[in-house]
């Protein structure tokens, strides 16, 4: 009796598993985003059949990466450079020659996330994003660029971050690649009540587990996901997983002035992932690490009292 040889695991995106060195995955809401690498430089053919999944938007991490696209009567072929991008349409067949290592930040974007998004921002009509391959957009290269981090460390990608990211995300692409013609503008003008502004304050700051979603938010205040982002930052100054990083920031500093905790128990405390999360969000606000902080504060406080004394 022969035995078969044992078939190779092939990925959503009809790559062989097996070929990829960088294989990542974290869910948003409406948005996944992959993180798919390999350096073998000669992968072959890969196909993957139409399913109602959404579309795919690829952005190339390196350079050199060459494929070639087959369509029902002709191909065209694409080389791929730092930055460049490519949009497919999960309901089409796809078919493509790969060779060259590659490196790509995939978002997988469900349809109806896009239309849903598209609803909230007040546009009426059709959501289609037109395929493209080898472009490069700078200002999608931007936004994805905060997720590589988060991509490895899956514990400090809070929910609220991951949902505004996936807003903003979405807009562009139904801004910048809809293929629809009768997509009408969308109306930008939210405000919030104070009503409606003092419940969202009151839920993102009781947040220590850091699961809120925006959704949950904008539900308790009646309003759509995109009306109340809006709105919130209108009245603030700054969008909500911005404004709540910005208030830990602030308990922290109250904590590290006001007694010798460790930073490892600060963070905690302040609904950080961990201590090393605490210090990058904590120096990029202030613009130095919270020991440091903690340090020049306390000097500051002990040259005070020496200059009151010897008045």
């Amino acid at each position: 009796m022969s035995l078969k040889p044992k078939e190779s695991k092939i990925d959503v995106f009809g790559c062989p598993a097996s070929k990829l060195h960088k294989d990542q995955e974290l869910r948003g809401a409406g948005i996944t985003f992959f993180r798919k690498g390999s350096d073998d430089p000669n992968l072959g053919q890969i196909a993957t059949v139409a399913d109602d999944r959404g579309f795919l938007i690829g952005i190339s991490q390196g350079r050199g990466h060459r494929r070639r696209i087959f369509q029902e009567h002709h191909a065209t072929s694409h080389e791929f450079e730092e930055g460049s991008i490519y949009i497919r349409n999960l309901a089409d067949d796809y078919r493509a020659d790969l060779r060259g290592a590659f490196d790509f930040l995939l978002m997988e974007v469900s349809r109806p996330f896009l239309i849903e998004l598209a609803r909230e921002h007040g546009w009426r009509g059709a959501v289609d994003l037109a395929c493209h391959a080898g472009d490069i957009d700078p200002v999608l290269l931007r936004l994805v660029s905060v997720v590589e981090p988060l991509l490895q460390k899956s514990s400090e990608a809070s929910p609220l971050f991951l949902d505004q990211l996936g807003t903003t995300i979405g807009i562009h692409l139904i801004e910048r690649y809809n293929s629809a013609t009768n997509l009408e503008a969308a109306s930008h003008g939210a405000s919030l009540s104070r009503s409606q502004l003092a419940l969202a304050v009151e839920m993102l700051s009781g947040n220590g587990a850091g699961n809120l979603r925006v959704a949950d938010v904008a539900q308790a205040c009646g309003l759509s996901r995109g009306y109340f982002i809006r709105g919130f930052k209108k009245a603030t100054g700054k969008a909500p997983h911005q404004w709540m990083l910005s208030q830990r920031v602030e308990q922290a500093r109250g904590l590290l002035i006001a007694n010798d905790m460790s930073l490892a128990d600060v963070a905690l405390a302040c609904g950080f992932a961990d201590q090393s999360h605490f210090t990058r969000v904590f120096s990029s606000a202030i613009g130095m690490p919270p020991g440091a902080w903690r340090r020049l504060t306390s000097d500051d406080r002990g040259a005070r009292a020496a200059a009151k004394n010897v008045d």
